[in-house]
């Protein structure tokens, strides 16, 4: 009959302790390598797309006309941004909306704020870095000493030049940009639609959004 813990020798109880440590261990799964972290992250972000909007078609005549119709417009410039992430860029355009957020910040907090928008997209090696020369960077380093509504606006004059001459233009070309300017027929969902989501009706736009 057992007579308890106490009364076991101290090489039993050392055993069973090892081989409690050796089972807890292999029933551990290990972690993913980190690319495969990565990875999974940004097909989570990719499924987050969902038809959300519906727009005119005299709506996206006018992006055709000019880069700053099309990013002046909400369901524009969140397109804009959706075709900018499929290429691995969409920290230009967040970079362009932080800026303008920017200008309507409180004195009292423009300073706090400056320093966030040049560690994450101005300073160089910084997380989401926009394409900017070393004059430029330098300068934006510069305004952050007397910090105004104007302290990013050579640096975001720039990324709007860039996006304007580059990006736009493929944009206008895109797949994205074709469906959201030809008429879909009754019940057939926008290709950038989820599985087993809503329809989309006649004469309607579809607009990816992330939620």
């Amino acid at each position: 009959m057992c007579k308890g813990l106490a009364d076991l020798p101290a090489t039993c109880l050392k055993s069973a302790k090892d081989i409690k440590h050796k089972i807890g261990f292999l029933l551990q799964k290990p972690d993913p390598p980190q690319e495969q972290k990565a990875l999974k992250e940004k097909e989570k972000e990719k499924a987050k797309v969902t038809v959300v909007n519906r727009i005119s078609p005299a709506e996206t005549e006018t992006w055709k006309t000019s880069f700053n119709n099309l990013i002046k417009n909400d369901d524009g410039r969140r397109a804009f941004a959706s075709f900018l992430q499929s290429e691995y860029s969409q920290e230009n355009i967040e970079f362009w909306v932080a800026c303008e957020d920017f200008k309507q910040t409180s004195v009292d907090k423009m300073n706090l704020k400056a320093k966030m928008i040049f560690e994450q997209y101005v300073d160089a090696d910084s997380p989401s870095e926009v394409n900017l020369d070393s004059a430029t960077r330098e300068q934006a380093r510069k305004n952050l000493e007397r910090c105004d509504a104007s302290c990013f606006e050579e640096a975001q004059s720039k990324i709007f030049s860039l996006m304007e001459k580059d990006s736009y233009r493929r944009f206008l070309k895109s797949k994205l940009f074709l469906e959201l300017s030809q008429t879909l027929t009754p019940n057939k969902p926008c290709s950038l639609e989820k599985k087993g989501k809503q329809h989309i009706s006649d004469h309607s736009r579809c607009l990816p959004s992330y939620a």
